[in-house]
């Protein structure tokens, strides 16, 4: 459960683990991108059911509610925040999107720091799924950011 909560020792680097852990998911994103979207999907779904269970094993384990080293919640935030980029992707076999990879990972750690509206209210659960569920929030809101920032730049700025 340690190898899941810390993203494979990822959480243990020095300095800033959830941004390592953000950055570290992307590699793994892309790379299911060529397994098609259901798998990128189902590879999220299980991230986050693996996640909650690891956290909790590790909180139980260690009596701390949210240790820094628990960065499978960023790898799930993350991957929910560049979901709209995989679709693409995936579906249209659109070589690799990093303009939206960049948007989705600074919108999402903005969001995953600030901590606003609904990603503070999960946060300040307390438990294993407020740990899962605020990055869950913040890549739901970095995810809009990236279809948003899409729009505008194909929309006006493109043509």
């Amino acid at each position: 459960m340690l190898q899941i909560a810390s993203f494979f020792g990822v959480g243990f680097l020095p300095k800033a683990p959830g941004t390592w852990g953000s950055l570290f998911a992307l590699p793994f994103a892309y790379l299911l991108c060529f397994f098609g979207f259901p798998v990128f999907v189902l590879a999220t779904i299980l991230a986050f059911i693996l996640g909650w269970i690891a956290t909790k094993k590790m909180q139980d384990l260690h009596g701390i509610e949210d240790p820094q080293w628990i960065v499978i919640d960023e790898v799930v935030g993350q991957w929910i925040a560049i979901m709209p980029a995989a679709y693409v992707m995936a579906t249209y076999n659109v070589p690799f999107l990093w303009p939206a990879y960049v948007v989705g990972f600074i919108a999402f750690r903005f969001f995953d720091i600030k901590k606003p509206w609904l990603v503070g209210w999960a946060d300040r659960r307390g438990d294993a799924l407020g740990v899962m569920l605020d990055d869950v929030i913040a890549g739901v809101f970095a995810a809009i950011v990236v279809m948003i920032s899409a729009g505008l730049y194909h929309g006006y700025l493109a043509g």
